[in-house]
Order: C-alpha cells, then sequence, then structure tokens
C-alpha cells in the first residue's frame, strides 16, 4: 500500500479514552505496516499531562495496551519517535498561537489533520480558535467525532460555526462503522457481482435487520450517556448510515459524492414516523441488573453519574420503511442497546419464502433464506439457505455458506479507524459524512425524541444480559417474523 504525504496530526484530547483506545493505536499499526509517510508526525494536546515525557509515558501505559497483535519494542520506539505534546487550553487563543508556530517550522506543503477527540461542545471554539491562527488553510483537514449535536438545531449549530472556518471539503464528520471491511464487502457483493443485484429489492426481500449490540454498560461515561442515549449514541448515525449501505442506490462512480448524494437520496426517502406512529414503531428500554458478559452487572439508575430516576433510553428497536421504488413495503427493524447478550453488530436480509411448498416445508423452515453480514466482533458474510436431509425421502433442512474474510486474504487488515484516518491524510472523503446527510438523519429522529419527551414515559425494562424488553419481539411479531437470534 503507498505511503500518506507528509502530514502533521493534530490531536485534541490527545490525553482521553478515545486517543488512547482507538486513534493512537491505528497510526501505531499504520507505521509499522509502512504506510505513514517518514516525516509524519503526531502533535498531541491536552492540559492532563505537563511535558512530552509525562505523556509518552501516558501513551505506554495506556494506549499500548490496545493495540491488536502486541507492538514490538522497536517498531513501538520508532512510533513514539513521531510523537511530539503540547499543553493547550482550548479556551486559550495564546495557545493556538503556539501551536501554529509550531507547525509552521515545517513544511508548507505538509497536510495538518486536526483531529477533534473532544466533547462536541467545544468544536466551534477550537474551530474559531484555528481560523484566528491561521490553521484553516487549503492543507488542513478537521476531523469531527460524533455525536455532532443533540438535536437538529445544535447539530445544524454547529456545522454553521465551523462552516464559517473551514470549507466542505476539509470537513471529515466520521462514523467508524464505515470503515469496518465487512462494511466495504457490502458494496463490492452489491455493485460487483451480478448474482445480488436482481433480488436486491421489494419483490424477493421480506425485510431487513440491523442490529448493534453491547454486552457492556456505561463504562464510566455516565455523566455523558444520561444526557444523551442510545438513540442519539446509536441510531442517529451508526444505524442510520448503515441502513444506507444496504438501501442506496448503486452510485455512478465511486466518487465521495456520487455515494454520498445517493446515501442522502435513501435518508430522504425514509418514511417519517410522526407523534401518532411513535409507539407503534418504536421501542425504548433500559437495563436493571442483571448478568452480562459473564459477570453481575448493577442497573443503568445505579451507574456513577446517572439520576437516579433516569428516563435515558439504553436500548432502542425501530420499524423504518423506505418510500421509494425498490423498497416500498419492506419493514426495516433497527437496534441497539446496552448491557445485551452479547458483544454483536450485524444486518440480516431476509429473503421471501418460496412461493409454492413443494417439499411439504414445516414452518420451522420458513424464511431460511437469508444473508447475514457480521461486522462484529467477528466479520464474516454467510448465506442461509435450505438443502435436502441425507436418506430416503424429500425432507429439507438449513445450511449455509460463509464467507470468513479474515481468511480471504493474507494481507493484514487495516481496523477501521486506522482505514479512516488514513483516508482523511489522502484527502478522501468517500467514507465520511457530508452537512446534508447529517441533517437529514436528524430531520428524520427528532420527531421519535419529542414525541418521547412530551411523553414522559418510563423505559420498559430489561434485564442485563437479555435481548432488550420484550417489547422489541413485539414490534417484529406484527410483520410476521422475528429476531434472528430467535429463529
Amino acid at each position: 500500500m503507498p505511503t500518506t504525504p507528509a502530514f502533521d496530526m493534530v490531536l485534541f484530547g490527545g490525553t482521553g479514552d478515545l486517543a488512547m483506545r482507538k486513534i493512537l493505536p491505528a497510526l501505531f499499526e499504520a507505521h509499522r505496516d509502512a504506510t505513514l509517510h517518514e516525516q509524519g508526525r503526531i502533535i498531541a494536546l491536552g492540559r492532563a499531562a505537563s511535558s512530552r515525557d509525562d505523556y509518552l509515558r501516558q501513551v505506554e501505559a495506556q494506549a499500548r495496551t490496545h493495540v491488536r497483535v502486541g507492538a514490538d519494542d522497536a517498531a513501538w520506539r520508532s512510533f513514539l519517535e513521531r510523537i511530539d505534546f503540547l499543553k493547550l487550553d482550548s479556551s486559550n487563543a495564546a495557545d493556538f498561537q503556539q501551536l501554529a508556530g509550531l507547525l509552521a517550522r515545517a513544511d508548507g506543503e505538509r497536510v495538518v489533520v486536526c483531529y477533534l477527540a473532544t466533547a462536541p461542545r467545544l468544536f466551534t471554539e477550537i474551530c474559531a480558535h484555528l481560523a484566528a491562527s491561521g490553521l484553516n488553510h487549503g492543507n488542513v483537514r478537521v476531523v469531527l467525532e460524533k455525536p455532532l449535536g443533540h438535536d437538529l438545531a445544535s447539530s445544524a449549530q454547529i456545522n454553521a460555526e465551523v462552516g464559517k472556518h473551514f470549507a466542505e471539503h476539509q470537513i471529515y464528520r466520521i462514523d467508524h462503522y464505515l470503515g469496518k471491511e465487512s462494511v466495504q464487502n457490502l458494496m463490492a457483493i452489491r455493485f460487483g457481482n451480478v448474482l445480488f443485484e436482481p433480488l436486491w429489492r421489494r419483490e424477493w426481500i421480506d425485510h431487513v435487520q440491523i442490529t448493534i449490540a453491547e454486552d457492556l454498560g456505561v463504562e464510566g461515561r455516565g455523566e455523558f450517556y444520561d444526557r444523551t442515549g442510545a438513540l442519539r449514541d446509536m441510531l442517529q448515525n451508526h444505524l442510520l448510515q448503515l441502513l444506507c449501505m444496504v438501501a442506496m442506490e448503486p452510485p455512478a462512480n465511486l466518487h465521495a459524492d456520487a455515494v454520498r448524494d445517493e446515501k442522502l437520496k435513501v435518508l430522504k426517502a425514509l418514511r417519517p414516523i410522526l407523534q401518532d406512529d411513535v409507539p407503534r414503531y418504536t421501542v425504548r428500554g433500559q437495563y436493571r441488573a442483571g448478568a452480562a458478559g459473564g459477570k453481575p452487572a448493577i442497573g443503568y439508575r445505579d451507574e456513577p453519574d446517572v439520576a437516579p430516576d433516569s428516563r435515558t433510553e439504553t436500548f432502542v428497536a425501530v420499524r423504518a420503511e423506505i418510500a421509494n421504488w425498490r423498497w416500498s413495503g419492506v419493514p426495516f427493524f433497527l437496534r441497539t442497546g446496552k448491557r445485551m447478550a452479547e458483544r454483536l453488530a450485524e444486518i440480516v436480509i431476509s429473503f421471501r419464502d418460496v412461493p409454492m411448498r413443494l417439499f411439504g416445508m414445516p414452518s420451522a423452515l420458513q424464511g431460511a433464506n437469508r444473508m447475514v453480514i457480521r461486522l462484529q466482533p467477528d466479520e464474516r458474510i454467510s448465506l442461509h439457505f435450505l438443502a435436502k436431509q441425507a436418506g430416503d425421502g424429500m425432507r429439507l433442512q438449513p445450511t449455509s455458506l460463509a464467507l470468513d474474510l479474515l481468511s480471504t486474504s493474507q494481507r493484514r487488515r487495516a481496523d477501521a479507524y486506522e482505514r479512516l484516518l488514513l483516508d482523511v491524510i489522502r484527502g478522501q472523503l468517500g467514507l465520511f459524512m457530508r452537512r446534508d446527510e447529517l441533517a437529514a438523519a436528524w430531520r428524520w429522529v427528532e420527531p421519535i425524541l419529542e414525541t418521547w419527551e412530551a411523553e414522559g414515559s418510563e423505559p420498559k425494562p430489561y434485564t442485563a444480559g437479555t435481548w432488550g424488553p420484550a417489547a422489541s419481539s413485539a414490534l417484529l411479531s406484527r410483520d410476521g417474523v422475528s429476531w434472528h437470534e430467535e429463529l
């Protein structure tokens, strides 16, 4: 793989959890793979460390433990040589002038990536200071982490303020699910093979399920999560982006705007879920004490920094429809939650049954034709269908073909953050959300949020370590189907 251009990766929030768990390990993997330009630098910013040596000790203690295959000493030492640290207060204009001076000592042709791994409320202030310091020139790119806003109005405000200082092609709104290998393979399977395209439509697909389940709780982020909830944290971005990848029309080419134009069409075609429909088409839940991941788990309201009477949802399921020619009448079931039975992310495409039961197919075998695209923890694609049982007679049994994405190539597989970071350095926008996409997503979820808040109802309880409240299964049963794990 060719190396990147020379760059400076300026990491706001460089002492934070995201930097240590995801960003720095991803950059190390690219460094070890010789993908990063030899003159590429990482400039971490933060208020918690006092010197470069202090910061590197923190990186050694925290980030190194998250490297996937282990960091050999020589590669790790050479990676640390790329890292500098600057103590910076995001509200202090003088600190940004110091940063500008540090960057000005480098070649003016270098790419400057400003990764804002901070609270979204700091985005506008940081971008204003960057611009005032001259750090918004054509070679500067700014990466914004989600959630981008709390609702449509706040999201629009952040985008407008950032847009005062940076052009749209300089802004990279990151959604790490779009960087996963299996999501990229979904596009390859759909648009690179004639086999599936004739079937990828309402005449042959019965329904679609998209699940992102976590077995962990809020993990020390109680204050943030209690203000956010599952719908804002996961469904408004990750789940809707996966829905777009499943449902979009073939783009004219793979240029960034051609792909994002097609995703935007899907978001605009989502049938609105208005106030009267919210109770029927949505389920919100909150976990109670139980056991998850083989360990006892406290209830959400007992988590640190969570209000004892909190009504924040830790689970959400939604029945969505896309009102266009290809998908009209096909339900899309979206589900996400914390403290669920297992850590899992998958897309299930359920095909219609054959029109005539030639083999006397029992009801237990109905709905057997489906494609399962597993995103995590392992990445694979499996095709489920019916075949004859061995022996006398003509009885059918379920069977499957599986594509293990880990074994299809001998090349090392970049994880999602690594792929996306490399795309930012190279100036490739295709896997990042455009401003109008984000607005369309917020516009669709906002009536759900407003109805929940107006009702003031309690989320439905579910025991930690289960698949969510019983109402989630009832949501599907009205269409005569079940969640994948219930089949």
